[in-house]
């Protein structure tokens, strides 16, 4: 019984959106940050990576980072970069994407949903970034991300959606990468609506924000504590979050690519490969290219679709220059929701055996490419900086309840989804 409620928004203005909204702070490095507040300074990656603000080589965890974060928030605020609402609201955060449209909810939910399992995650965390996440939003005394959540769809819900955006929309642009936004207000007579269907709904799911997530919590359990209440009194009990439904969202593949091979030759390697897969060479040769390769193609597009994975099983391997389709023996995929999954499967019987790379999320031996950034990315960290790289298939958002429903975590760097929330549109001040 997911509790979802409205709340007194601090939101981007119409005029102001464009230039605030920004790509979540940890899709980028610190150093493309620096780029991108350079070139914008009404950025919001100004706030969320407030280190920015900074010379290069000051502790991001000091103080006075955060409670930069903070000024400059208020600052904005003062120079009517945002309004703020003063009647609670439920809002709606549309995205649209080579066509495809996505409808999130954007509202608050309960923490205790949260540490009471209702909102079901799928990470595991880090400390150093929950740390990070919880200073930020005590230097803000908001939280600025909102916590990117998924849910069953529901009929009733598409419905309200579908009405609410016959109203005047509060922001409408298009981004940089093509990406349209727009918001609007749910209709007040719709909210009570709005609640009983997500109350119907049982359960939601983390899709993206797990540290964020947990910071919230953790600035809440303080609270309360300081309070000497459990009850959920304040706006501190409750976190910024916008609910999509699974119809809605693709999950684009999260590649892999490795800095060396533990020691191997290229044959060495592709010996360990052939003794655990099947393995077969991607020779194409009217893409006029020998060895095959996605960059070196007369249609980079379609020798890239060559090689994505076209089955549960397959991934593809970018080794000494050429790429191979590997499959899975079918007996030797375990019928069990995470084990199963791709990247479980690898990690179990290539990156941990062979490459001695025993945790993905903490070895610097291993990195991760978003499926957003395409297969010859995979070519052009290999000429630059690693030996090997595998392309994997997408995970599925059935999958990734599967994993949350039972109770279990997925490997690292499982999901990647697009298009991307913006950040500093909705603020949810504590």
């Amino acid at each position: 019984m997911a509790n979802v409620r409205p709340f007194k928004a601090v939101r981007a203005t119409a005029e102001s959106a464009p230039t605030v909204a920004a790509l979540p702070y940890d899709v980028q490095s610190t150093a493309e940050a620096r780029k991108i507040v350079a070139a914008n300074p009404q950025s919001f990656l100004a706030v969320d990576e407030p280190v920015v603000n900074f010379p290069e080589g000051t502790d991001p965890f000091d103080l006075l980072v955060y409670l930069k974060a903070g000024a400059m928030l208020r600052d904005m605020k003062t120079r009517g970069v945002y309004t703020a609402d003063s009647e609670e609201s439920l809002y709606l955060y549309e995205l649209t994407m080579d066509g495809r449209v996505q409808n999130g909810l954007v509202g608050c939910v309960a923490i205790d949903d949260y540490l009471n399992g209702i909102v079901k995650e799928h990470e595991s965390t880090r400390v150093d970034k929950e740390v990070d996440r919880i200073n930020h939003v005590r230097g803000c005394e908001a939280q600025t991300g909102p916590i990117f959540l998924a849910y069953h769809y529901d009929e009733e819900l598409a419905r309200v959606y579908a009405e609410a955006k016959q109203g005047e929309p509060l922001f409408d642009f298009t981004a940089d990468d093509g990406v349209r936004h727009r918001g609007f207000v749910i209709p007040a007579e719709s909210i009570a609506l709005v609640r009983e269907r997500f109350d119907a709904l049982g359960r939601v799911y983390i899709a993206d924000g797990h540290h964020r997530i947990a910071a919230a919590a953790e600035v809440a359990k303080a609270r309360r504590v300081a309070r000497q209440s459990q009850e959920p009194t304040e706006e501190s009990d409750y976190f910024l979050a916008v609910l999509f439904a699974d119809t809605e969202l693709k999950i684009w593949p999260y590649e892999r690519v490795v800095k060396d091979l533990n020691g191997l030759t290229d044959e060495e390697f592709m010996g360990e490969l052939r003794a655990r897969f099947q393995v077969e060479e991607i020779v194409a040769p009217e893409f006029g290219c020998e060895p095959f390769s996605i960059l070196g193609a007369n249609d980079p597009a379609a020798a890239e679709e060559l090689v994505k994975p076209r089955e549960l099983g397959e991934f593809c391997s970018f080794v000494g220059g050429r790429w191979y389709r590997c499959h899975v023996p079918a007996d030797r995929i375990p019928d069990d929701p995470k084990e199963g999954l791709e990247v479980s499967l690898l990690q179990r019987q290539l990156f941990g055996p062979v490459l001695g790379i025993a945790d993905p999320r903490r070895s610097p031996r291993i990195d991760f490419v978003g499926g957003i950034r395409g297969l010859g990315e995979l070519e052009r960290r290999c000429a630059d900086d690693c030996a090997a790289a595998f392309a994997l298939s997408p995970t599925g958002i059935d999958e990734l309840f599967a994993v949350a429903d039972a109770g279990m975590l997925m490997p690292p760097k499982s999901t990647w989804f697009e298009p991307k929330l913006r950040s500093g549109l909705f603020i949810h001040e504590i």
